[in-house]
């Protein structure tokens, strides 16, 4: 066999100069963790449909008073005279407008489109709240049980058994009768939220708290926290600086996907009659009040569609965040 030719200008000469400028304009550029999680989730159209609509639904509740006074009016304004004295009921069936774009509600007339959007601050406010309660409380009792193990997870794991045992909805309802108007310092509707982000954070930890400890069990043996305690760190440091930023992922994950769980469950206590009190406008409490008035569906129709479009985005996002931040996802 002959050796091929060096044909000057043809593509079978190639000198180092040029290989070497190729492989440096063909490098690859290295990714984060994050950039890799957000390509996944851009692929995910269903979740980020469901993130946007998340993030439209916190703007209504931030900016409700002007949503409120562009498109209705004060929740708490009475129009008695749109309401038939004889059935209790809008004349015109409905009450739907161009100044009531969801119509206005039985015996009083108050606008229903004004108090869905703004029992959207409650809602979110009490959900957003009790969930950063029950992920604090979970994570730190979580992460203290998988590490030290022993004594200290066999406590930890018995509290989360008694905690998920108690009966909280009956307790909540107990308690939020009981409390008076007035109590530590807080009155009115101040007191009967903090109430409920007490109520529904402090006894929803043990959830996310086991999620947490069995995480904590896996990172506790390995390679980096070993190296860590070969360079004399102790269980603090560790737990802080090595663990927590490991388990960013599924905190994140499951806070998601606890938001909606708070919504359902502050919406039933408002249902019950032991949310936030009227003439505050809440989701759960238009329910309550729509249930006497069963012929007049557009009542319990809005409130009732924005519980399940934000149980539902939340889902939505929390299930696609998931997938995203999962190392093992193709």
């Amino acid at each position: 066999m002959t050796a091929p030719l060096d044909v000057p200008g043809s593509e079978l000469e190639a000198t180092p100069e040029s290989a070497l400028a190729a492989g440096e304009a063909k490098a690859i550029q290295g990714r984060s963790l994050g950039q890799i999680a957000w390509m996944r989730l851009k692929r995910d159209k269903v979740a980020l449909a469901g993130g946007f609509v998340v993030i439209f639904l916190i703007l209504v509740a931030i900016f409700a008073p002007v949503i409120a006074g562009i498109f209705g009016q004060d929740p708490t304004q009475f129009n008695s005279d749109l309401i038939d004295p004889a059935t209790l009921v809008p004349k015109s069936g409905t009450g739907i407008s161009a100044d009531h774009l969801f119509g206005l509600e039985p015996v009083n007339g108050r606008d229903i489109f004004s108090r869905v959007v703004y029992g959207a601050r409650i809602s979110l406010l009490i959900a957003f709240l009790a969930t950063l309660l029950s992920v604090a409380i979970g994570t730190l009792l979580g992460v203290t049980a998988g590490y030290f193990g022993g004594i200290v997870d066999s406590i930890i794991s018995k509290a989360m058994d008694v905690f998920l045992a108690f009966p909280i909805l009956v307790f909540a309802i107990a308690l939020a009768g009981v409390v008076p108007d007035t109590a530590f310092g807080l009155t009115g509707d101040t007191l009967r939220v903090s109430l409920l982000i007490f109520i529904i954070g402090f006894f929803n930890w043990p959830y996310i708290g086991r999620i947490i400890r069995g995480q904590t069990l896996s990172l506790r043996e390995r390679e980096f926290v070993d190296a860590a305690r070969s360079l004399g760190a102790r269980g603090p440091y560790i737990i802080f600086r090595e663990m927590l930023p490991n388990l960013v992922a599924p905190i994140l994950i499951y806070a998601t996907l606890l938001i909606p769980t708070n919504v359902l469950f502050e919406a039933a206590l408002s249902f019950l009659g032991v949310g936030v009190r009227p003439p505050t406008p809440t989701w759960g409490g238009m329910l309550s009040d729509a249930v006497r008035f069963y012929t007049v569906p557009h009542f319990m129709f809005f409130p009732g569609m924005a519980i399940f479009i934000t149980v539902l985005a939340f889902n939505l996002f929390g299930d696609g965040l998931r997938d995203a931040l999962d190392p093992k996802a193709r």
